[in-house]
């Protein structure tokens, strides 16, 4: 195997360089199938690994940029969100040298609890903290980010309690891979995630196609037979399908983002479906950032200040909030 480096231009971003290669495998064999030269089946077996490598590789950098720039030397309080992603936040927090050991890490869920304390860390329970308490930052990933920087997040079934901890906190960072990154939300991300109580979720269903939702269905366990996953406050999620959201400045441009024909614009959306008889919470975080909410009178904000978004070749994008 040799190493070819390899540097990605980008565009309206601050740019970090990490060590990080692309490999380039010398091994491919092809077979004859239909007159037609196609890949081994241990050489795609082997690149499947790689690109998965390389994604690790790439949340890695996005969580250590994240850490070097936004954590205080001195914090309180921090929130740590779940995901794949933070696991690199929390490394890049005990390998940074600041020391913790007075610091309370509050967490989203039962999985982030688990990995602050594997990391021997202290875990502190939003709920159990002095009424007042301000988290000082909040980290947390997402399943898509629009150029806007709201976020659908959800996936992984925790919305209600990681849209809290980011509403707790003076500044709210976002840690994720280049993927993530579109110009509109649900365009790689297929649905938004809906946390609901489970007496009111048929009537939640009838209510979200009304508003254009296309076949939105109750999340069930991986084992199907074992019926709806639950959250960690005992809720069903619904992910809900909709035409690519409009942002902002697609609104300002003329287009109607007010659900006709089915077609929203990303805060327009969140709304309505907040106000759905049942609804806890939905995926969609948009709206005031932290700054921007101190400065109306709040705390903290669903919008990040920043995100960070790690590539395969080890590079960092850093898109920041409009103020």
């Amino acid at each position: 195997m040799r190493y070819i480096p390899r540097t990605v231009p980008l565009n309206r971003c601050v740019r970090f360089r990490s060590t990080l290669c692309l490999p380039v495998f010398s091994c491919f064999r092809p077979c004859t199938l239909s007159n037609r030269s196609v890949p081994s089946a241990s050489y795609s077996l082997r690149l499947q690994s790689t690109m998965a490598d390389l994604i690790e590789l790439a949340k890695q950098a996005a969580g250590k940029a994240a850490v070097e720039n936004h954590y205080p030397k001195n914090a309180q309080f921090v929130g740590i969100g779940s995901g794949s992603t933070i696991v690199y936040v929390v490394d890049a927090i005990v390998k940074s040298g600041i020391d913790t050991s007075a610091t309370k890490f509050v967490p989203t869920g039962y999985q982030s609890k688990q990995l602050i304390t594997n990391a021997k860390l202290t875990a502190v329970d939003l709920d159990a903290l002095p009424e007042g308490t301000v988290l000082d930052v909040a980290f947390d990933g997402a399943d898509e980010v629009d150029d806007e920087l709201n976020l659908i997040k959800g996936g992984g079934a925790c919305l209600f309690q990681e849209k809290i901890v980011a509403l707790q906190a003076k500044e709210f960072i976002c840690v994720a891979d280049s993927r993530k990154l579109q110009n509109r939300l649900l365009s790689g991300w297929k649905y938004i995630p809906i946390e609901v109580a489970p007496i009111a979720a048929a009537r939640v269903l009838t209510a979200l196609r009304q508003l254009g939702s296309i076949q939105p269905a109750i999340r069930l366990q991986a084992a199907q037979k074992e019926g709806p996953l639950r959250t960690d406050q005992g809720f069903f999620i619904i992910d809900a399908p909709f035409k690519t959201l409009l942002n902002k400045k697609d609104v300002a441009a003329g287009q109607d983002g007010t659900g006709k024909d089915g077609i929203w614009e990303v805060e327009a959306l969140s709304v309505a479906i907040k106000q759905i008889p049942g609804v806890l919470d939905v995926g969609i975080f948009s709206g005031l950032t932290g700054p921007q909410a101190q400065a109306a009178g709040g705390i903290g904000g669903q919008k990040p200040i920043a995100a960070y978004f790690g590539s395969a070749d080890g590079t960092v994008t850093v898109r920041k909030a409009a103020l």
